[in-house]
């Protein structure tokens, strides 16, 4: 295998470990739509707030990180309740364009707020990870860590959603959500479960995150976007379409990274993004009607 190839497979597998981690952002925000049925514009900014609470725990008040991460995943979880009582919750019945305004709103609330408190210097966990070399590859134990978490808890919420009499409401609501109230499941608590879940997913992914980026007030608006166009491209409410279409997604931007930069790859991403939508308006996996 010449070097060049050396450097293919380690774009390549870079790509996997970083389709790890857009498939668990892509799997929280799918969750509350497929649901709720209410895209949350703001949901990178609910990491941006987790990745300021690790932050502040592990570097401030010096928690231990697994005690920081549990109080991290566990405080955004109620973040993404307090965000379906106040917000979404009063505007279920209206219509989709007053709901993602809505949710616009929370962000540039969010960001504003973030900055008046945190300021707008760039914050960093000031964890080291070493650097895995392997033939002639290297291979970042912070997205190896990053990838490891993301599918544990990609797993585990497909097993709660499989095993549990609650997850199981869940699937069912997000397949046919009219039916399932006649049949007298309380619609509005699997909507704040589905909610603190949502918001769950994105403390983990915050946790993760905050071990590769700095944190800053506008930090979201370096997922929220990737993430919301994966969920359009999987299909939006549809697990495996966003889980397909994250992997899809990160090895376009790892190897289009390779032979030209890494912004190259993300507009390479965007180009077929934007292809597909031709080709496949309703998503690669859309959910059946």
């Amino acid at each position: 295998m010449g070097i060049f190839d050396v450097y293919l497979l380690e774009a390549l597998i870079n790509g996997v470990l970083l389709g790890g981690v857009l498939a668990l952002l892509s799997l929280g925000l799918n969750l509350v739509f497929g649901v709720i049925d209410v895209v949350w514009i703001c949901y990178a900014e609910l990491i941006m707030l987790g990745m300021y609470a690790m932050y502040f725990l592990s570097r401030v008040y010096h928690a231990p990180m697994v005690l920081a991460a549990a109080i991290c995943i566990v405080t955004v979880g109620v973040l993404g309740v307090l965000l379906h009582v106040v917000v979404i919750a009063p505007l279920l019945g209206a219509a989709p364009i007053n709901q993602l305004l809505a949710t616009g709103g929370v962000l540039f609330f969010l960001q504003s707020a973030a900055t008046i408190l945190f300021g707008i210097e760039f914050k960093n966990l000031g964890v080291r990870l070493p650097v895995l070399k392997v033939a002639g590859m290297f291979i970042s134990y912070a997205r190896l860590l990053a990838f490891g978490a993301a599918l544990i808890g990609m797993v585990l919420v497909y097993l709660f959603l499989r095993r549990t009499y609650t997850g199981t409401a869940i699937r069912a609501i997000a397949q046919d959500r009219q039916i399932m109230t006649l049949m007298g499941v309380d619609s509005r608590r699997i909507y704040v479960i589905t909610s603190a879940l949502g918001g769950g997913l994105a403390g983990l992914a915050a946790c993760l995150l905050v071990l590769q980026y700095d944190v800053h007030p506008f930090v979201g608006l370096t997922f929220g976007p990737i993430t919301f166009l994966i969920c359009v491209l999987g299909g939006l409410g549809n697990f495996g379409g966003g889980f397909v279409a994250a992997f899809v997604f990160a090895e376009i931007i790892s190897v289009g990274g390779l032979y030209l930069d890494l912004e190259w790859g993300y507009v390479f991403a965007f180009a077929f993004f934007i292809a597909m939508m031709f080709v496949r308006p309703q998503g690669l996996l859309a959910r059946r009607s």
